[in-house]
């Protein structure tokens, strides 16, 4: 039997996506661990930063199942779940609007436009906490946790040694951190790398990577109003817009990553 599945990508950052509504590909933890490995790897495999299954689900119009490359369960993935709406469109799934629901509980997206093989899209992501400062780091969870560190000249950074010094520091190195590099290119755009977890190495993109950079840039500089930023990365540009929390709130209300997701291939997977 073979597997079909489609290759998207969100500004860089690539998954395998497939169409499990009949849960026909339901295996035991160490098979799809062994499978998701062999399939993300880019030498032996197709390639990807992740794979996601869609399924049905009772309390949306569908469910994203997320894993890493290393075979093991993910936590929210934004630029996979902007992917997940996009090949939910394509399946005819859903239309302009949709509800899912992911690891974290319910998301909401928006198709802001579609051109052949692309489209834009607006996900909601799920109440992100507060930024905490730890040392000279803000910490922030969207869906996953996240490290964001300021710099300047971050082209020139080596993101790769950086970023794995951090993520296996103690009190790290058990759960993993993803860890974003963060440079202001002006007060309203900022340019984020990203090492993340799972993938273990610097990615093109992370969607909840940016989101938090976002956040914690507002923080940063101290906004209280209304918040967008224009995020450059090494895949592509997103757009992150958030309504600031009122205290007592601890969590923000309104979180919106905007950004594209393309269709890069579809194939089948021998099995």
């Amino acid at each position: 039997m073979a597997i079909d599945f489609c290759k998207f990508h969100g500004t860089g950052n690539d998954f395998i996506l497939i169409d499990d509504r009949l849960q026909s590909l339901i295996m035991d933890p160490s098979l799809i661990e062994k499978l998701v490995r062999g399939w993300c790897d880019r030498h032996l495999g197709i390639g990807a930063d992740g794979v996601i299954f869609l399924r049905d689900s009772p309390e949306g119009d569908f469910e994203m199942v997320f894993y890493n490359p290393d075979g093991k369960p993910g936590s929210m993935c934004g630029n996979g779940g902007r992917c997940a709406v996009a090949f939910a469109e394509r399946l005819g799934m859903i239309h302009e609007q949709t509800s899912f629901v992911a690891v974290d509980g319910k998301h909401r997206a928006t198709i802001e436009a579609k051109n052949a093989h692309l489209w834009e899209i607006s996900l909601s992501l799920n109440a992100p906490s507060r930024p905490v400062m730890e040392r000279e780091y803000f910490l922030v969870n969207t869906g996953s946790p996240h490290l964001v560190v300021f710099t300047k000249n971050l082209e020139k950074l080596a993101v790769e040694t950086e970023g794995r010094l951090i993520r296996n520091s103690d009190p790290y190195i058990r759960e993993g951190i993803n860890v974003n590099f963060v440079e202001f290119l002006d007060p309203d755009t900022l340019f984020v790398r990203t090492f993340e977890r799972g993938v273990e190495g610097e990615t093109l993109s992370c969607g909840t990577g940016v989101t938090a950079a976002a956040i914690a840039a507002a923080e940063y500089q101290g906004r209280k109003q209304a918040t967008a930023f224009d995020i450059r990365t090494p895949g592509g540009e997103l757009r992150v817009s958030f309504i600031h929390p009122s205290p007592p709130r601890e969590a923000y209300p309104e979180v919106w990553l905007r950004g594209p997701a393309r269709l890069v291939y579809t194939g089948q997977i021998p099995h």
